[in-house]
C-alpha cells in the first residue's frame, strides 16, 4: 500500500512540475505576443504621424509653387490608400504585413518624388513652412525606420519562441502562429533621380 502512495505522489509531482513548466512557457509566449503588438502600435503611430504631416506639406507646396498637379495628386492618393489599410495587431501574418508595407511603400515613393521635384523650385525651398515640414518628415522617416527595426526584433524573439521545442507544442495548441516581418521595399533598390 505504501508503494502505491509513493507512485501516486511521484505522478502528482511530475504533473505539477510539468504544469508549472507549461504555465511558464505559455505566459512567456503571451508576453512576447503582447510585446510584438506593442511594437506594431508604435509602427502604426509613426506612419500615422507621417500621414498627418502630408496634407500640410501638400498645402504648402500648392501655396508657394506652381507645382505639377500630377505629383500632388499622386501623393494625396497614396496617402489615402496607405491610411485606408488597417491591420489587426492580433493578426500580424506575413501577408497582412506585406499588404500594409506595400501601401506605405507607395506613399514613400510618392513623397520621394515630391521632395525631389521640389528641388526645381527655389522659392519653395526658401519657404520656412516647407523647410520645417520637410525636416519633420525626415525625422518621422527616421522614427519609422527605428520602430520597424524594433518591431522586427520583437517578431524575431516571438517567432523563435513559438517555433522552439517544447513551447511550439503549446503555441500550436493555443493558436499562436508566426508573425510577419517588415522587409525592404522593392522600390528602395532604385534611388529617385534628381534632375535640374
Amino acid at each position: 500500500m505504501k508503494t502505491s502512495y509513493i507512485v501516486i505522489g511521484i505522478v502528482v509531482l511530475i504533473l505539477f512540475i510539468g504544469g508549472c513548466g507549461c504555465t511558464s512557457s505559455y505566459n512567456s509566449i503571451v508576453s512576447l505576443d503582447q510585446n510584438t503588438q506593442s511594437k506594431w502600435g508604435t509602427v502604426q503611430t509613426d506612419y500615422q504621424r507621417r500621414a498627418d504631416l502630408i496634407p500640410n506639406l501638400v498645402a504648402t507646396v500648392k501655396g508657394v509653387a506652381n507645382f505639377e498637379k500630377s505629383t500632388l495628386v499622386e501623393v494625396t492618393e497614396a496617402r489615402a490608400r496607405a491610411t485606408s489599410i488597417q491591420v489587426d495587431p492580433t493578426k500580424l501574418t506575413p501577408e497582412t504585413i506585406q499588404k500594409y508595407q506595400a501601401a506605405q511603400g507607395q506613399l514613400s515613393t510618392a513623397l520621394g518624388r515630391l521632395l525631389v521635384a521640389s528641388e526645381n523650385y527655389p522659392q519653395l525651398k526658401a519657404n520656412e513652412n516647407f523647410s520645417g515640414l520637410q525636416a519633420q518628415l525626415e525625422g518621422t522617416e527616421n522614427r519609422i525606420a527605428v520602430s520597424r527595426r524594433d518591431f522586427n526584433e520583437a517578431v524575431q524573439t516571438y517567432n523563435t519562441k513559438v517555433r522552439s521545442f517544447p513551447s511550439n507544442i503549446l503555441a500550436n495548441m493555443f493558436g499562436f502562429g508566426p508573425k510577419g516581418y517588415f522587409q525592404a521595399d522593392a522600390a528602395a533598390a532604385n534611388a529617385p533621380k534628381v534632375q535640374f
